[in-house]
């Protein structure tokens, strides 16, 4: 979004009367208190009628702090609709000018859901990074909370990565970078040694800290450009001392080979347009049993980075509640079903199942009963009127009309859910890049219950990403020419960028 003031700048006025002399651009203040508060409030009218008719929901959460550094929170809710499309909203980017206290936090989150309408009974989950004050509010509101698996990952391998060779060959990575980042003279050099070597014309990475993904794409073009790197520092007396050793090569191949397949897993599970959390038990196999594990040209380097990064996700992944979550996600989606489930854990979420499907049915008729069951109320000052039922008279075949049979198919709730799961799993395989919500929306008819089930746990994000995109997107709206924007504005700004169809 551009600044208001901008219908004012000579400009853009010049090329509206080029295009309509007649028509008077109105003025900022114009838009900025009277235009994008009122659409703020239709989309916001909007989005209240589609979360009126969600079944559960999922949120992610996190704090910012602005070029301003004011400090913000931001809350985003995931939910799957009648449709069976996954759904994501941004629902506001609060000013959070308090102390950043688990217990002011956990206090500010609850009054988000408030200020909205939401039921806390249906949130199924929260995703969050693992700040401690983010992780004590949660606990604070008696909340399920899933780790974010994007930072448990960085994590882990920031745990790998504490080895002093490791630490000495990023060192030259970096400063290599940096050698030819201020200099037009050594880039074009790097261009006609790539035209030499045939290599391909690409620039160097640099590294962002807080993103592992990016040092491991500084290596990876370090080592994809390391002829036409030696060739240039050799030729220059000032960074010849730059030159990579082998020892540094090997190090940095090393560390390539054991971080390199994990690049499209943390990209995959970012994404909010598609089921990501059902994958979340998959991937940890598939980590443990073929990414991860040593392979025979491997060297000890790699192993011990792989056994550190193995080592860090099962402990963090471990727990009873966390190991719950991902293996109902993974049950509920019919690409997996119970195929990632350990065997000793099967006949449990099997039960576990079945019985969270009969509380949702439960649930469902009594919020059915009590919608039916409530009196209309009388208007006050007005006289109650009493309509006397007319008196149908009874036909001839009336009196020979017999009462209704049982159907023999008609099973207890329990044991019909029963029937019903046994028979989704035994359903044909689906294939692993289909999408599991249009495979929902062609089989919730047959199995009903199931799907209630599915709708409940596929909303889950696997990572915190779509908070952090919400900040992406504040931080492109409150930029170093609209400093003075007030708190309000940026969160109206924020919610119709991510929110306007």
């Amino acid at each position: 979004m551009v600044p208001f003031q901008t219908v004012e700048r000579s400009g853009f006025v010049g090329m509206i009367s080029t295009l309509d002399s007649r028509y008077v651009v109105p003025s900022r203040k114009y838009f900025s208190e009277v235009e994008i508060p009122k659409l703020h409030g239709e989309v916001r009218d909007q989005v209240e009628t589609e979360l009126r008719e969600i079944k559960h929901y999922a949120t992610t959460t996190d704090l910012w702090s602005s070029r301003t550094m004011d400090p913000y929170i931001s809350l985003t809710i995931h939910f799957i609709d009648d449709e069976w499309k996954l759904c994501s909203k941004c629902l506001q980017t609060s000013y959070f000018p308090d102390d950043h206290t688990g217990e002011l936090i956990a206090q500010g989150l609850r009054e988000s859901l408030e200020s909205w309408g939401l039921d806390e009974e249906l949130m199924v989950c929260i995703t969050t990074d693992n700040g401690a004050n983010v992780v004590k509010a949660v606990g604070l509101n008696d909340w399920t909370r899933l780790q974010c698996f994007g930072h448990r990952l960085h994590l882990a391998i920031e745990a790998s990565v504490k080895d002093h060779r490791i630490e000495r060959a990023v060192g030259v990575c970096k400063k290599i970078v940096s050698a030819f980042s201020y200099t037009n003279k050594r880039r074009k050099a790097m261009a006609k040694a790539q035209a030499e070597l045939n290599l391909p014309p690409h620039r160097l990475i640099t590294e962002t800290p807080t993103r592992w993904g990016s040092r491991q794409q500084m290596i990876q073009r370090v080592l994809q450009q390391e002829k036409a790197i030696s060739q240039v520092l050799k030729a220059d007396k000032k960074v010849r001392h730059l030159v990579p050793t082998w020892q540094d090569l090997d190090v940095l191949e090393s560390v390539n080979r054991a971080l390199s397949p994990l690049m499209e897993f943390t990209d995959a599970l970012s994404g909010e347009e598609y089921v990501s959390v059902s994958y979340l038990k998959p991937v940890l196999h598939l980590l443990n049993n073929s990414v991860l594990s040593p392979d025979e040209d491997d060297t000890e380097l790699t192993k011990q980075m792989k056994g550190a990064i193995l080592q860090y996700l099962n402990e963090k992944y471990s727990d009873a509640a966390t190991d719950d979550l991902l293996d109902m996600a993974s049950f509920v989606d019919p690409r997996f079903k119970a195929s990632y489930i350990a065997d000793n854990r099967k006949d449990y979420i099997k039960t576990k199942a079945v019985a969270e499907i009969q509380a949702l049915l439960e649930r469902r008729t009594q919020a059915a009963s009590s919608s039916t069951d409530s009196p209309p109320h009388a208007s006050a000052g007005a006289a109650e009127e009493v309509e006397v039922p007319r008196k149908v008279k009874r036909s001839l075949g009336s009196f020979f009309k017999k009462a209704p049979r049982p159907s023999p198919a008609a099973l207890p709730d329990r044991d019909a859910i029963e029937v019903e799961l046994r028979s989704y799993l035994q359903a044909l395989d689906v294939d692993g890049e289909a999408d599991p919500l249009e495979w929902w929306k062609l089989h919730q008819a047959n199995f009903p219950r199931v799907a209630s089930l599915a709708r409940k746990y596929l909303c889950i994000p696997a990572t915190s990403a779509p908070s952090e995109r919400a900040f992406s997107t504040g931080g492109n709206i409150v930029t170093c020419h609209r400093a003075a924007l007030k708190p309000e504005n940026v969160d109206r700004l924020v919610f119709l960028a991510k929110n306007l169809p």
